[in-house]
């Protein structure tokens, strides 16, 4: 079979970098193959795929050794540009990547740069809106839409141009489940009716491995490389699932829910293992909460409350409200009507500057770089704890959150699972009474993501409320004392998480599909 992709002993360094990002790598990727990239935040995945479409080294300069062909052209000689209608690409950040202030625009913008004739163009222009179900935003701003929104108008632009070659970098980080399911089903489709070569960088792996051929590990130990199951059977981040199917001897490893219930002789409807006493002071109360922009509405006569102790997820679709709340309660818009109170005193925030809100509230955005400015990571903490008036110890909180070696490197130079644990380690230095939380697992492995609910449950434990908005359904049912879910702009379920979750059609967990009953997590099985 033609290699789509052939890389022989590439490795790539950043100009400021001490060591190899990528090292010695030799690898290929068959013409309509799709390839799972897999490892820890940091570990280089991204760079990878930016060897693959020239960005590295032509835009990121550094060393860069070895050579990267993708259908016949050689990175060394053709950059970005002269790759365009061959590889297209969705970086992790959507937002990087959009030039045009309307989707519609955005998508063609490809298209007219490769000098694609005004009818074609239209027809491709319709075909994607209607791949990828967004034809009703065709004539937004991208200013406007959600994070899921915006990922889906990225992969629409990659798509538009009709490429032989899709690089994808965590492509439903900010999806809902059904949403995630639908961008990755049309992956799928362009991949076994059109033939197209996918590259995938992901750490929700469950949505993925049923139609990946193969795995490429970024591990410490080395990178490996095989067909799906042989690379899972001894890899060390994986889905609760296929953890389940090892521990328990399951051969073959069952890469779906339809494969696992053919081990499963009845199914479990086991209580959760983990009791829940929550009685703390209130340190949120929010009444009669509505918001729009411009004519449309997003919230409407929203009220919850979170008290000391607790960890509370919001979930729901994408463009169901979840970041907005977030930034009304952090004072970053301003309700059309009803009344926030937070704090320790809980006070009302009408009136209220963001910075004095903040002496309450901290508020790590789905994009924390926007967050970061200081030159190194110590000095990003040490700035955050000076501004407040406070006198912080910066060492046990990255060291908690596993970024404790990064000390010393520029925030802006990690990847973006170690930014994000980064920005949330310089706000909770202060150990403000409440935390605002918006897709905080995005970039980060499950092993991550268990560091993640530790901290995240102990910083609650000590009498705080932590407030996290997220798809990651896994990570909600291990971390959260309390679901929220959103819908049109309305809350429609608050409880636990096996009242809200199990038996959910879109926001179950993949163990909860299996097993049913209330078992969500490892934690649930024997």
């Amino acid at each position: 079979m033609t290699s789509a992709i052939h890389v022989d002993n590439l490795s790539f360094r950043f100009p400021t970098a001490a060591a190899d990002t990528v090292h010695a790598l030799d690898w290929q990727a068959e013409e309509g193959s799709v390839t799972l990239v897999v490892g820890p935040s940091g570990s280089g995945k991204s760079t990878f795929l930016r060897c693959l479409n020239g960005l590295a080294p032509h835009f990121h300069g550094g060393y860069f050794g070895g050579d990267v062909v993708v259908a016949g052209r050689n990175t060394r000689s053709n950059g970005p540009r002269e790759l365009a209608d061959l590889a297209g690409m969705v970086f992790q950040d959507p937002e990087a990547q959009f030039v045009t202030d309307r989707v519609d625009d955005e998508i063609v913008f490809g298209l007219e740069n490769l000098g694609i004739e005004p009818d074609r163009m239209r027809l491709r222009l319709e075909e994607t809106l209607d791949l990828l179900g967004i034809a009703a935003l065709r004539r937004r701003d991208v200013a406007t839409l959600s994070g899921g929104e915006r990922q889906r108008v990225a992969l629409a632009a990659a798509l538009a141009t009709a490429p032989s070659v899709l690089l994808l970098d965590e492509p439903t980080s900010q999806l809902d489940p059904l949403a995630a399911q639908d961008v990755l089903g049309a992956v799928e489709r362009l991949n076994a009716d059109l033939g197209l070569t996918v590259v995938i960088a992901e750490h929700r792996l469950d949505r993925v491995l049923p139609f990946a051929d193969k795995l490429l590990a970024f591990d410490p130990c080395g990178v490996r490389c095989g067909l799906t199951r042989e690379v899972l059977a001894n890899l060390h981040n994986v889905p609760p699932l296929i953890e389940y199917a090892r521990r328990c001897g399951w051969t073959p490893l069952p890469l779906t829910v339809r494969e696992a219930r053919k081990f499963v002789i009845s199914p479990a409807a086991l209580a959760p293992k983990r009791p829940r006493t929550i009685g703390g002071d209130l340190l949120l109360d929010v009444a009669g909460l509505s918001f729009r922009y411009d004519q449309q509405r997003v919230l409407r006569d929203v009220a919850l409350q979170g008290r000391e102790g607790e960890v509370v997820a919001l979930i729901g679709r994408n463009g169901s409200g979840k970041t907005t709340l977030l930034r009304l309660l952090m004072g970053l818009l301003r309700p059309e009507r009803g009344q926030i109170r937070l704090g320790r005193p809980i006070c009302d925030t009408r009136g209220r500057p963001v910075y004095d809100i903040a002496r309450s509230a901290g508020y790590v955005p789905q994009h924390p770089s926007s967050i970061l400015h200081q030159e190194t990571v110590r000095a990003e903490l040490e700035f955050t704890a000076r501004v407040q008036g406070r006198s912080a110890d910066i060492h046990p909180v990255l060291d908690a959150l596993g970024v404790g070696q990064y000390r010393d490197r520029n925030p802006l130079d990690l990847s973006g699972g170690e930014r994000q644990r980064v920005a949330l380690a310089a706000l909770a230095v202060t150990e403000p009474p409440l935390l605002l939380l918006d897709e905080p697992t995005r970039g980060l492995s499950a092993a991550e993501k268990r560091t993640l609910g530790d901290f995240l449950r102990g910083y609650s434990a000590t009498g705080r409320l932590v407030v996290v908005a997220s798809h990651d359904v896994d990570f909600v049912a291990e971390t959260a004392d309390r679901v929220i879910m959103l819908a049109d702009g309305e809350i429609v379920a608050d409880g636990a998480p096996e009242q809200v979750l199990a038996g959910s059609l879109a926001f179950a967990t993949q163990l909860n599909r299996v097993f049913g009953g209330t078992v969500l997590t490892l934690a649930d099985l024997p």
